[in-house]
């Protein structure tokens, strides 16, 4: 098997868990973060930009595991590629996010 389709179902999960925030944030009426704000990726966009941006990851998510690849949910290399991309994000979102929205707090003792 060649290593390409595997390289496009890693960043197809990439774009698709980095579609969550921005689709739920935006449909919530909450502004977030986004490569359209000033500074980028520090600044807030409105819910409309989110929303409109996570729909991009969904399509450019869809395009990478269903267009270019042909993703299969039984193939154990596919699903793995796919999900190292989606808790790569979500581990450098959870961090990069969190300076801002609160989310890296420690606990005193």
């Amino acid at each position: 098997m060649s290593w390409l389709p595997l390289l496009s179902y890693f960043f197809s999960g990439v774009f698709l868990a980095n579609a969550v925030p921005h689709v739920v944030s935006g449909m919530m009426g909450r502004p977030f973060q986004s490569p359209f704000a000033k500074p980028p990726g520090e600044g807030l966009s409105s819910s409309t930009v989110n929303v409109l941006w996570g729909f991009f990851n969904i399509i450019v998510g869809y395009v990478l595991a269903c267009r270019i690849g042909d993703f299969e949910l039984r193939n154990t290399a596919d699903v793995i590629a796919f999900g190292v991309g989606a808790l790569l994000i979500s581990l450098f979102s959870a961090r990069h996010f969190g300076r801002f929205n609160g989310g890296n707090a420690r606990e005193h003792r």
